[in-house]
């Protein structure tokens, strides 16, 4: 099995959080990174809406693509 380098991310958590903590802490701060993520996401979304005009007629029209390779037995 390969050995992967920790991401830096992974190393300043292993620091910061080298002490034990209770479980509604360790709730919040994973809840925090979920928020945080997830709004990372969102602003990278809406950046590629803007850049690509897209809107609700660019959705309807994804929602009806069937993009499935057809199955051949």
């Amino acid at each position: 099995m390969k050995s992967e380098k920790l991401s830096n991310l992974q190393l300043e958590l292993l620091k910061m959080f080298s002490y034990q903590i209770s479980n509604q802490q360790l709730l919040d701060i994973k809840n925090i990174l979920a928020k945080y993520f997830a709004e990372q996401a969102t602003n990278e979304m809406d950046k590629l809406w803007e850049e690509n005009n897209w809107n609700s007629n660019t959705m309807e029209s994804w929602s009806n693509e069937h993009l499935r390779t057809p199955y051949k037995p």
